[in-house]
């Protein structure tokens, strides 16, 4: 009896995803902008309209922060603290994660994307491998 090729684990280390993570955010140029997922660009109008008074939103409204995405194009920023894994997708022209941070499971992944960019896109929406 075969026992066939054995399956391989889907996803990635954290390890790994921070080191494409730190690579694609040392890039000195911006990434295009191709648009958020939309389901998830739903979900955020939504959160928009219709806020939980008990957790006021203070970002930075989603069309606003899509315009600037379009303009200045995007980068791919790691959080302060890097072992947690956090990775955010900005405006070029902001430093401001709390505001204008989203995180790369947001994107759309379409054709023309750096495909580094969409590695760490398809990385995010799954749940980390043990290494």
């Amino acid at each position: 009896m075969s026992e066939g090729v054995p399956k391989q684990p889907e996803g990635i280390t954290k390890s790994e995803y921070l080191c494409l993570a730190v690579g694609l955010s040392e890039r000195a140029e911006s990434f295009p902008f191709l648009g958020l997922d939309e389901k998830v660009y739903s979900k955020m109008k939504d959160d928009e309209n219709n806020p939980n008074p008990d957790y006021p939103d203070t970002t930075t409204p989603i069309d606003e922060r899509i315009e600037r995405l379009h303009v200045h194009g995007m980068r791919v920023i790691i959080g302060k603290n890097p072992q947690t894994g956090m990775v955010y997708i900005m405006p070029a022209d902001s430093v401001d994660i709390e505001n204008d941070g989203l995180f790369p499971k947001h994107l759309a992944v379409r054709e023309g994307m750096d495909p580094s960019l969409q590695q760490l896109v398809e990385s995010n929406r799954k749940p980390f491998i043990k290494a």
